[in-house]
């Protein structure tokens, strides 16, 4: 079945409160996919954000992003007045995400809706909490305590709570019982605004593609209740970390600093964590996009303390045993494998044998110097094509980073004689390669330049800020993708 879809972050949705989320803009942006022949929404990982605003460093695997908890519903359920939310600085900047205002202004006006609620009164809650409990409460105490330390990470806690000795753990469930509430009525009214948008999605017929990290945050609530998982040494600082050795992208290689799974004990246990953490996604999601697919393979391992990533080695991931575990136990589940990158025999051979789609970047085709896998007659129809990702420049700006000869050949490719033409033509000619899936990035049906890219790997500040503008969304341009996703056959034949 061929099908299309955007790629847009949640927190780049135009809403009067400094980020996107749950709010009704959300089910208007439903419904402009639904009405432009879309059926895939991706969006990036959920988790709270932590370090560098980055929601590949999560303070947890298991739990929702705070700032996109709708403050309108809170209004309108009477537990915030419409003045108080006014009056919280979210910033300014109507095209960028604000992080600082918004971790200053969002969790004061959050523990306001708390302390009326009631919430302990509330069967809804305590039913979440109860089916919740198994990664719920060592959040919600991690994030309480972490509060109380003012922030620092876990691994500088007093060696009682670092390795969560029970007499110790006890006093400060008990000191900080209700900050740990409070952690647990975020996750609550996250779960529920999110279970509703999507379902409203899925009933237009837009499924949802998720996005997780192969790797979780070191400085996490899962690092800290779940030591034994990842290669930590006997104080449970990291052994080696992760990374990506040196590419296109940077040519010190990128180090990401998460802790390197310790293989052989996930193996033991059957992959128990990694059943758990994937059934979970499969309530959230649709469809789950993994990253960084290819370190189940092989993974790259800096030494702990090295400043880049330049002297990692490879070593052996778990391979196809993960995800015949996976099948045996959840069954049959939509997967789409990032498989980007220097790609050996091996990790081509996982990606086949799984039978997951790979994915096809539309700006790594035109290297005129050699041809290119992501040349779309390379293509088999199993994969997921993309103009760009959240990693890449929008097109526009690509074309202004891109060498002479490369966009020679690019023009000649997509068959214009300007510049200004490749962004459409290349989405053109995403939509009508062999591939079953499509996705465009917002930006570039939108024609957006540099000013919109999402992130630049490798560097800190200026990422995961871009905001759409409001009003982006108009009938012109939703008639354009309905139009362009029935001349390409990604719409069901009633539609077309």
């Amino acid at each position: 079945m061929r099908r299309c879809g955007v790629l847009m972050p949640v927190s780049s949705i135009p809403t009067r409160f400094g980020i996107g989320g749950f709010s009704k803009e959300a089910y208007d942006f439903v419904d402009f996919l639904a009405d432009s022949g879309q059926s895939l929404w991706q969006i990036l990982p959920l988790g709270p954000t932590g370090y560098g605003d980055s929601p590949y460093q999560s303070f947890s695997t298991f739990a929702g992003n705070p700032y996109y908890i709708s403050l309108d519903s809170l209004i309108d359920e009477g537990l915030l007045s419409e003045k108080e939310c006014a009056a919280a600085d979210s910033g300014d900047d109507e095209c960028k995400v604000d992080y600082e205002k918004i971790y200053n202004t969002r969790f004061k006006l959050l523990r306001k809706a708390f302390d009326r609620a009631d919430i302990t009164k509330n069967a809804a809650y305590r039913k979440f909490v109860e089916e919740n409990k198994e990664w719920l409460d060592d959040y919600a105490m991690y994030m309480a305590v972490k509060d109380f330390l003012g922030g620092i990470s876990w691994i500088e806690w007093d060696e009682g709570l670092r390795l969560r000795k029970p007499e110790i753990m006890a006093e400060y469930r008990k000191k900080l019982a209700d900050e740990i509430e409070f952690y647990c009525y975020q996750q609550y009214l996250f779960s529920a605004q999110w279970q509703r948008l999507k379902a409203y999605a899925n009933k237009k017929g837009v499924s949802i593609v998720g996005d997780i990290p192969i790797y979780v945050a070191f400085d996490s609530a899962d690092t800290w209740a779940n030591p034994e998982l990842f290669l930590l040494d006997e104080s449970n600082r990291p052994v080696a970390v992760a990374g990506c050795p040196p590419d296109a992208f940077s040519e010190t290689g990128q180090l990401w600093g998460n802790p390197l799974y310790r293989w052989e004990y996930h193996e033991e246990t059957g992959f128990a964590w990694w059943l758990r953490r994937l059934e979970y996604c499969f309530r959230l999601y649709d469809v789950v996009r993994i990253d960084h697919f290819r370190g189940f393979d092989e993974y790259w391992a800096v030494p702990y303390g090295d400043k880049t990533a330049q002297n990692g080695e490879w070593k052996k991931g778990p391979g196809y045993k993960l995800f015949d575990a996976v099948k045996k136990t959840l069954g049959k589940r939509e997967v789409i494998a990032e498989d980007l990158g220097f790609l050996t025999p091996s990790v081509l051979k996982l990606v086949k044998k799984t039978g997951f789609p790979g994915m096809k970047i539309l700006q790594f085709a035109f290297d005129s110097r050699e041809e290119s896998d992501y040349l779309p007659y390379n293509y088999p129809k199993n994969c997921v094509v993309y103009t760009g990702t959240h990693d890449n420049n929008t097109v526009k700006g690509w074309i202004g980073e891109t060498g002479r000869k490369d966009l020679a050949f690019a023009r000649k490719f997509l068959n214009v004689t300007r510049n200004a033409a490749i962004p459409d033509s290349m989405i053109r000619a995403a939509l009508g390669s062999v591939a079953d899936t499509a996705i465009i990035p917002m930006q570039d049906y939108l024609g957006l330049g540099s000013e919109a890219r999402i992130n630049t790997p490798s560097t800190l500040g200026g990422n995961w800020e871009w905001r759409m503008e409001r009003g982006a969304c108009t009938k012109e341009l939703s008639e354009r993708m309905l139009e362009l996703s029935r001349v390409y056959g990604r719409t069901k034949r009633s539609d077309r």
